[in-house]
C-alpha cells in the first residue's frame, strides 16, 4: 500500500489508515478477539497508519491498539492519538454512552487543553498503549475551547515536538473553519478533517485544502462515507449523524447508479475522491472486524474510471471546480 509523508515532518502514513474508534466499542460492543482480528487484517492488507484517542471507549481503543502494536517492530508503523480529554476515575454505574461508546462507566472525560493537561494526556496514553512513543498527536475537537487550544495546548505540542517526544502535531475536528486557522496561524504538520471532504460535502475545499497546499501541511480525511449514507444510500440512512434529507439521499442514489454504470461502486468512489486534492495524504476508515477491513481494502483497490468523474460533473453531481483523482486507484 502506498505511503505519503505528513507535511514537512517526514512521518510516513499509508494512504488508507485504520481508524480505531470502532474497536473502542463505538455504538455496540466488540470482543477482544474481534478487535485484534480487525487490526491484524489491516496489518496483513498493508495498512501501517493507526489512529486512536482516549475518547474512543474511554481508553479501550488505545489499550487494544497498543496490545497489538507491541508485537510489531516499533519503526514499522505510524501511530496517532489525541489530546484534549483527560480520563478521570468515575464510580458511575452502567455504561458510558457519551459519544456513543458501549463501555462501562469506569471513567469520565474531562476537557483540558492546558499545557499541563496536554502533557499528562500523552503520558496517560503511553501508559494505556504500553508503548514508548507516539508519532502524531492531534488536538481533539477543540471547537468550544479555541482560546486555550491556541494559547496553551498548541504551544505545548510544539514543545513536545521540539523535544523529540512526538514527531508530528496537528488538530482533528469535524469542521473546516478552525482547522484552516490552525494551518494558517500555526506550524502544524497535519490536520484531520472528518466529514467535510466527501462526494457529498466539499466544505473543506473553499479554504482549508488550499491553505494546506500553500503551507505544506497535510490533510488526513475521515468520514468519507458521511456516517453511512455513502456506504449504503437508502431510506433511513444517516448523513453527518442525522437522518439524510430527501435531497441528499437522492444525490447519493444518483452517484451510486452512476458508479455501477461505470463498473465500479459508490464506496470505491467515496474512498478515492479525497485524493483528487494534492493536500490530502491519507483516508482513515473506522472498521471493527476482519471482514469489514477486507471489504474496505477491496473497495479501496477497486478502480474508478475517469469517465465516472467526468459524467458526475456533467450531471452536476460534482461542481466543475472540484478536483478528482487522476489515477484509477491507490492500491
Amino acid at each position: 500500500m502506498r505511503t505519503r509523508k505528513l507535511g514537512r515532518s517526514g512521518v510516513p502514513v499509508t494512504e488508507l489508515g485504520f481508524g480505531a474508534a470502532g474497536i473502542g466499542n463505538l455504538f455496540t460492543p466488540v470482543r477482544d478477539d474481534e478487535a485484534y482480528a480487525a487490526v491484524d487484517a489491516a496489518w496483513d492488507a498493508g495498512m501501517r497508519y493507526f489512529d486512536t484517542a482516549p475518547h474512543y471507549g474511554i481508553g479501550l481503543s488505545e489499550r487494544r491498539v497498543g496490545e497489538y502494536l507491541r508485537s510489531r517492530p516499533s519503526t514499522s508503523y505510524t501511530l496517532s492519538t489525541k489530546v484534549g480529554r483527560l480520563l478521570e476515575p468515575h464510580d458511575g454505574k452502567g455504561e458510558d454512552r457519551a459519544g456513543g461508546f458501549a463501555v462501562p462507566a469506569a471513567y469520565r472525560r474531562v476537557w483540558d487543553f492546558s499545557a499541563a493537561g496536554v502533557r499528562r494526556s500523552i503520558e496517560d496514553s503511553l501508559g494505556r498503549l504500553g508503548l514508548d512513543r507516539i508519532d502524531v498527536v492531534y488536538l481533539h475537537d477543540p471547537d468550544d475551547h479555541a482560546e486555550q487550544a491556541f494559547g496553551e495546548a498548541y504551544p505545548e505540542l510544539e514543545r513536545l515536538r521540539g523535544e523529540g517526544l512526538v514527531s508530528a502535531i496537528g488538530a482533528g475536528m469535524n469542521q473546516a473553519g478552525m482547522l484552516t486557522r490552525f494551518v494558517r496561524d500555526t506550524d502544524v504538520d497535519v490536520v484531520l478533517c472528518a466529514g467535510r471532504y466527501s462526494l457529498l460535502d466539499q466544505g473543506a475545499l473553499t479554504r482549508l485544502l488550499p491553505a494546506a497546499a500553500e503551507r505544506g501541511a497535510s490533510v488526513v480525511i475521515g468520514g468519507v462515507f458521511n456516517s453511512g449514507l455513502l456506504a449504503d444510500p437508502k431510506q433511513g440512512a444517516t448523513f453527518d449523524y442525522t437522518l439524510a434529507s430527501h435531497e441528499v439521499l437522492t444525490r447519493a442514489l444518483k452517484l451510486k447508479e452512476l458508479a455501477e454504470r461505470h463498473g465500479t461502486t459508490l464506496r470505491a468512489a467515496a474512498l478515492a475522491f479525497p485524493f483528487g486534492h494534492p493536500a490530502v495524504t491519507s483516508v482513515l476508515v473506522g472498521t471493527r472486524s476482519a471482514a469489514e477491513v477486507a471489504d474496505t481494502v477491496q473497495q479501496f483497490e477497486t478502480p474508478v474510471p475517469a469517465e465516472f468523474w467526468q459524467e458526475a460533473r456533467a450531471l452536476h453531481l460534482l461542481a466543475a471546480d472540484v478536483p478528482t483523482p487522476e489515477r484509477e486507484n491507490h492500491a
